[in-house]
């Protein structure tokens, strides 16, 4: 009989968000428009870095990368959750959700790395302003995001393979609005704590290294700040780190909190939460969390983009004097 339940779960029902019935269609409209603005947001600064020259810096160039990250790995996840919302369509194949949490799980790790590589360049920057040039030259910049995106888009593939083998019976209803790994291993019937094991050993070999740099590179980066003598000189070196440690700050608090718990103490409710956050709310805000306190950015921004409003605005000066 357990054999017969094993060999039926041939696809998962990804329930969403069940807890509000009454709201699938005003729940569709702000993850629209979330997801739109994320979109929006992180292709501008892409553009406006790609646009600009004086924006090709390793700082830009790394916000590029985190920039092309969060449209990734919303892109994984956000339009599942409008199908849902929107024509009911929960269904996806085992296949279809093994995939989608490998490729979630890929976004977490790189996004792990890519902050800790903006870390070491803020602090090269600021601790080590004359050597920068020479420290984060282009050769340099491009081999670490390269090592970055290699590395993150292997380094899953044990999670991907072991859960794969899991026997999954009984249930097949995901409470989550994607395919969890937390959500997925409640489902099966197969025991856990080889793959809680695992996370564990990689969130300390991956996680833990990235957050102790990232720790480090901020106790030497608010040393240096505290030792320049003018009030201006300090203001402007802690507006080049402030927007990259407000999100460290929001994305490490977020994942950890949601990931490094025993499964038993877990609740799913509160991972949808915090899932919100770091994978829907935080890649919104990132744009302008960089931009809004980046006076390079906007400037840029306002160099490449008004150029279009002055000249739809000439040719409706134009159509109204004739």
């Amino acid at each position: 009989m357990e054999e017969e339940n094993i060999t039926t779960v041939t696809e998962f029902i990804i329930l969403g968000f069940p807890e509000f019935p009454d709201l699938q269609i005003p729940l569709f409209l702000l993850f629209l428009l979330i997801y739109l603005l994320i979109l929006m947001g992180n292709l501008t600064i892409i553009t406006a870095t790609c646009l600009d020259p004086r924006l090709q810096t390793p700082m830009y160039f790394f916000l590029c990368n985190l920039s092309f990250l969060d449209i990734s790995s919303t892109s994984v996840t956000l339009p599942k959750l409008l199908d849902i919302f929107l024509r009911k369509g929960q269904s996806i194949s085992v296949n279809g959700c093994f995939i989608q949490m490998h490729f979630f799980i890929v976004s977490l790790c790189l996004e792990f790395l890519l902050l800790t590589v903006m870390a070491y360049d803020r602090y090269v920057a600021i601790c080590h302003p004359l050597r920068y040039a020479v420290i984060m030259n282009w050769k340099v910049c491009i081999l670490i995001a390269a090592g970055t995106w290699i590395f993150g888009l292997l380094n899953p593939v044990t999670y991907t393979v072991l859960i794969s083998r899991f026997s999954f019976c009984g249930s097949n209803e995901i409470n989550h609005f994607f395919c969890d790994l937390s959500a997925l291993l409640k489902l099966s019937c197969t025991s856990t704590s080889t793959i809680e094991y695992i996370t564990y050993i990689l969130g300390t070999l991956v996680g833990l290294p990235c957050i102790t740099s990232t720790l480090v590179s901020y106790v030497y980066i608010i040393s240096a700040i505290l030792r320049i003598r003018s009030t201006e000189g300090r203001r402007k070196a802690f507006s080049t780190c402030s927007s990259h440690l407000t999100v460290v700050i929001l994305f490490y608090g977020t994942v950890l909190c949601s990931y490094m718990r025993p499964t038993s103490t877990q609740s799913l409710t509160q991972n949808k939460l915090f899932a919100v956050l770091y994978n829907a709310l935080i890649p919104m805000f990132n744009p302008m969390i960089y931009s809004l306190r980046n006076k390079k950015v906007k400037k840029a921004l306002s160099n490449i983009f008004p150029r279009k409003l002055f000249f739809l605005r000439d040719q409706k000066n134009i159509f109204s004097a004739s």
